[in-house]
């Protein structure tokens, strides 16, 4: 019977309690021109049409018809409690207030129905009258035999009501009633915690244990309570005690395994840990997790710059027996990939992700750290093999876009690399961080493939985002200078850039050269000579050194500069021919 038939069937029989109701009205109270048999007929033929609307959920008409019905029955306690319904479906305060009144016209008139007493509740308890609440169940459960498995309902009332002792003495009662119970005992549970009484709590787990001996759940429940509360150590006596029992428990063994870690038995921890890889009770999936955890542990320690070497060698000896157990598990490769890249062990990681794709994982993860590591290691032909073969599972993913379009930037294939921004940057329209980096990329790309205003476009878009991006900043200002273009634009953004990053050779580098394609070559040359603080400075640097100083005049010294960039592996052409001539052509 679905929920609907259900439904029915409560409203149908209601609605012949109504009909009942009305006969008997009729025969007790027989008031001429008030009630004949021809206003009952009406009455009841109303009180359907609202059923029938409240079925239909349309509640706007139910109630039209059940407010006539009660024009006719006044004393019908039926329609006062579905007229309570309605309104209590409203959740205003006005409805809730309307709710009540309806209930208590229905409770005055029929106190043997405990769907009366169960809606009186309810009302109250949405119009946090807590204490009416409980008293409408005490009362119901007064009048009506049978009505006792409410007594768990009544506790959470008064737990809700914060009185927590009230509670207890119903949980209590409902324990004598129906025995132990999972329900009453994890709430006392609760409610001792909530008061600061352990051993209460203890108590109640230890009923449960004794109640269930065969259910795993009590004793794990009742392990984890004791090391929530600094107590792992006696929390380990449960689960040891249930293994002996039962040798295959895998999620007690695990547990235990934790509060070991817990309880400061760190050796016993791991030999339990490295002992479960190889249980054949365990499944694939906890062991996974299991390892998960340790992966957890060592990003906590990477985030506070922690070196655990013993960790680290530990969580890898782990991996490599579960792996040797499930070699084609795409789980076990993923959670080795992750494994490796907290390590830092790329070219590990790589491998790792290459064999939980071909394992066939459906992890989007899985792929998006593939590429993002092949693009770090520079293998930009597997990022654009991959990344098509990505695309294929995940279509509408512009992180895939974005890697295959710094792959074929690095190929110098600009034409495909602006395609596959383009589309990274539509399905991007949301993420406006995500957004500033694609548009730099695409900055880039179009600046070598010569479409200038497209370029500058990208980069103006990427710095609404983030004005104080300095990739941006920097590529933009020396794209600008090496075309001549928009020299005080270039000028201010290099600037900034400088003055956020004072150290950073290539920034000044570039400011510098905004400068000597503007003719400043007096500032051009002290913002230079900031590049040679360190012994970093590389060949680009002095060979535009030498360029600032010939245009100054001082053609000796910057003969010198070209000599050193020259002996820093920047022998090229033109740079021969500026120390051949000693001059600029």
């Amino acid at each position: 019977m679905n929920n609907k038939t259900i439904l029915t069937f409560l409203l149908v029989g209601l609605c012949c309690a109504g009909t009942s109701t009305f006969a008997q009205k009729n025969k007790k109270k027989p008031k001429e021109g008030t009630f004949t048999a021809v206003s009952a007929t009406e009455a009841e033929r109303i009180f359907t049409e609202g059923e029938k609307n409240f079925i239909l959920e349309d509640y706007t008409k139910a109630l039209f018809y059940f407010e006539q019905a009660l024009e006719y029955a006044p004393d019908n306690a039926t329609i006062h409690y579905k007229i309570a319904e309605i309104y209590l479906k409203g959740n205003t305060e006005n409805d809730l207030q309307r709710a009540g009144q309806s209930i208590e016209s229905a409770l005055k008139l029929e106190k043997k129905n405990k769907y009366f007493y169960l809606l009186a509740s309810q009302i109250y308890a949405h119009r946090h009258e807590y204490k009416k609440a409980c008293e409408a169940l005490k009362t119901m459960m007064k009048e009506i035999g049978g009505t006792e498995e409410h007594l768990y309902e009544l506790a959470a009332l008064y737990q809700e009501d914060d009185q927590p002792d009230e509670a207890i003495k119903s949980y209590n009662q409902a324990e004598a009633t129906f025995g132990i119970t999972e329900l009453s005992s994890l709430q006392k549970q609760r409610v001792y915690l909530m008061k600061g009484k352990l051993d209460e709590a203890v108590a109640e787990g230890d009923k449960l244990i004794h109640a269930f001996p065969e259910d795993e759940r009590f004793v794990l429940a009742q392990a984890e309570m004791l090391a929530q509360h600094g107590q792992a150590a006696r929390g380990i006596t449960y689960l040891e005690k249930f293994i002996v029992a039962h040798p295959d428990a895998g999620n007690a063994k695990m547990l235990r395994a934790g509060l070991y870690h817990d309880a400061g038995q760190e050796q016993k921890s791991r030999e339990s840990v490295m002992k479960l890889m190889d249980d054949p009770e365990m499944t694939i999936t906890s062991k996974v997790l299991m390892l998960g955890s340790y992966n957890a542990a060592l990003s906590q320690n990477k985030s506070k710059k922690i070196k655990d070497a013993g960790l680290e060698s530990f969580a890898q000896d782990l991996y490599k027996k579960l792996e040797a157990n499930y070699p084609s598990d795409p789980d076990v490769h993923l959670v080795g990939g992750d494994l490796y890249l907290m390590l830092e062990k790329n070219e590990e990681a790589c491998a790792q992700y290459r064999m939980a794709i071909r394992s066939g994982t459906s992890s989007f993860e899985a792929w998006q750290n593939l590429l993002f590591l092949e693009t770090h290691l520079g293998q930009a032909d597997s990022v654009i093999v991959h990344a098509e073969q990505a695309l294929e599972f995940f279509p509408n993913q512009a992180m895939i876009y974005y890697f295959s379009g710094i792959a074929y930037s690095r190929k110098k294939n600009y034409h495909e690399a602006e395609r596959t921004l383009e589309q990274a940057k539509r399905l991007s329209s949301g993420n406006s961080n995500f957004l500033g980096e694609i548009n730099s990329m695409l900055g880039d790309a179009y600046f070598a493939s010569k479409d200038y205003d497209k370029s500058d476009k990208a980069y103006d878009d990427a710095l609404i985002v983030n004005p104080n991006n300095e990739y941006v900043l920097n590529n933009y200002s020396y794209y600008l200078a090496l075309r001549k273009t928009n020299l005080e634009k270039a000028e201010k953004m290099s600037a900034l850039v400088v003055k956020n990053h004072p150290d950073n050779i290539s920034y000044i580098d570039t400011y510098a050269w905004v400068l000597y394609q503007e003719g400043k070559y007096k500032e051009a040359k002290k913002i230079m000579e900031r590049a040679f603080i360190g012994e970093k400075a590389s060949a680009t640097n002095y060979e535009h050194y030498g360029d600032i100083l010939y245009q100054l005049g001082e053609i000796e010294d910057a003969v010198i500069q070209w000599q050193k960039a020259k002996s820093l592996h920047g022998d090229n052409e033109v740079l021969n021919k500026k120390i051949t001539d000693r001059k600029i052509h």
